[in-house]
């Protein structure tokens, strides 16, 4: 589907299920999109159906195109790019005024022509006598012959003023809202651009959305969208009403309200900054609000499997990052190697020899939550001589310490097998001669090799670092310290 190509009103049909994620282009993917689009993907997966992106442009004052940027950004690196090409809402302007136009003939809408001054006094006299504001519009039922001719309006919708209207919402459960709650809202403004109420529904219909699975902030808004559904009766059809699901907002772990302080980053963050790994996100995002008996690791194929909307919570769910990062370390230890050295190989500086990184990602990965403690713990391999050591590695190497390396050096260069296994046996048999334990073999020899008090087991350390750059090393800090 081309970039707001939907034409004539005609539904999408033959898709069976069509959920939709409609971002507002105003800033990043933050995480409650990101968990918004997972679920609409894993419904439109677990059914077999179709799952879509439109980008709702129609803010032309704040919507950017870095903001949409990022957004498919985000959502590739989730694996949650839509299945055909998104839909700009804003190109699709003239089908939501045929629409608003369509209702205004058949006399389902009106023209308003009641000025910002009059609303905001009759406004204020509601609030003086303590009831609430209702639009009591006199144009409502205005024969099309009163209209002024040079006077400029808004379209409304007449909205029932009789009855009730209800929502079984697939995760909030019935939800009944009184017809005289809902205002004859405007569904295209003074200078002919529709309203996000009219446009949504009119986008939704003719993309062939089934299932509008969004955050319950939205709930409100579904009861003024039916209105305009229904209106449709006896226009182009008539339209269905989809099937609703609110689902809760994600609250920080404190209980409040989400925001940048408990980790509300965009999406680029999670990746960008702080070294995670989608699936990890995914996983996380999965279990915000939606269980699976006690299940906390999912695959993207069980998710898909398992998936459905009645296990959504009813109450906000509460982000924790420390579990995130919890999680990430995990699936850091299930990553194929050669995949994590390319991507922390773009975190150092310097030249890096992807394939001694992926040789060395099974000891590494085993002590890392995310993509920079895996760089960090990695730097150590391509450490130019002479290495600078951290203050607590100085402060390892005593002169003791260093006429050990010297000894360790001299042992060590006439080893006839350069394997984990075989310096093991060596350094052991030194310690046992030297009638030492093998951590003071071992503190000294981290420190010289690596600049740091702690690394991968040592024997990982001297193979991966081989023979030759290992003895360099050694003997670099078992030579006698520079006199002041």
């Amino acid at each position: 589907m081309a970039s707001g190509s939907v034409s004539d009103g005609a539904v999408t049909g033959g898709r069976g299920v069509v959920t939709r994620f409609a971002p507002s282009p105003t800033g990043y993917l933050h995480i409650g999109g990101a968990r918004t689009a997972l679920f609409n993907w894993l419904y439109a997966r677990h059914h077999g159906g179709t799952y879509l992106l439109r980008i709702e442009d129609t803010d032309r004052a704040r919507s950017t195109e870095p903001a949409i940027g990022a957004i498919f950004d985000g959502l590739e690196w989730l694996g949650l790019a839509g299945d055909e090409p998104a839909v700009f809402q804003f190109a699709r302007s003239d089908r939501h005024a045929e629409v608003a136009a369509k209702l205004l003939e058949a006399g389902k809408a009106y023209r308003c022509y009641l000025t910002q001054e009059e609303l905001a006094a009759r406004r204020e006299k509601a609030q003086a006598e303590r009831r609430p504001f209702r639009i009591e519009s006199e144009w409502r039922d205005a024969d099309s012959s009163t209209w002024p001719s040079d006077a400029s309006y808004v379209v409304r919708i007449k909205a029932p003023r009789a009855g009730e209207t209800v929502i079984a919402d697939e995760v909030q459960g019935t939800v009944t809202v009184q017809n005289a709650e809902i205002d004859d809202f405007v569904i295209l403004r003074s200078d002919g651009t529709p309203t996000y109420m009219l446009a949504v529904v009119v986008d939704d219909h003719d993309m062939g959305v089934t299932h509008v699975i969004r955050g319950d902030d939205h709930l409100n808004n579904a009861f003024r969208q039916l209105v305009i559904i229904r209106a449709m009766d006896g226009i182009e059809g008539g339209w269905p009403d989809p099937a609703y699901a609110h689902i809760p907002l994600i609250h920080g772990a404190d209980g409040a309200k989400l925001s940048k302080r408990h980790g509300a980053l965009g999406v680029d963050a999670y990746r960008d900054e702080m070294g995670l790994l989608p699936e990890a996100v995914f996983n996380y995002l999965l279990r915000l609000g939606w269980g699976h008996g006690d299940e906390e690791i999912i695959s993207r194929d069980q998710a898909v499997a398992w998936f459905d909307l009645a296990h959504v919570g009813k109450s906000p769910s509460r982000f924790d990052l420390a579990k995130l990062q919890n999680l990430n370390g995990h699936y850091l230890r299930e990553a194929d190697d050669v995949r994590l050295a390319g991507l922390v190989a773009a975190r150092m500086s310097g030249p890096v020899d992807q394939g001694l990184l992926a040789r060395a990602m099974p000891v590494l990965k085993v002590r890392a939550k995310d993509l920079n403690e895996l760089a960090a713990g990695a730097a150590f391999l391509f450490a130019q001589r002479p290495l600078v050591l951290e203050e607590k590695a100085a402060g390892l190497l005593t002169g003791d310490a260093r006429g050990l390396l010297a000894r360790i050096a001299a042992a060590l260069e006439g080893a006839a097998e350069w394997s984990a296994e075989a310096l093991e046996a060596t350094l052991k048999g030194l310690a046992a001669e030297w009638g030492l334990g093998l951590g003071k073999l071992a503190q000294p020899l981290r420190a010289a090799l690596t600049g740091q008090t702690t690394s991968p087991g040592i024997f990982d350390v001297l193979v991966l670092l081989g023979r030759e750059e290992s003895l360099a090393r050694i003997v670099a800090q078992a030579e006698p310290a520079e006199q002041a």
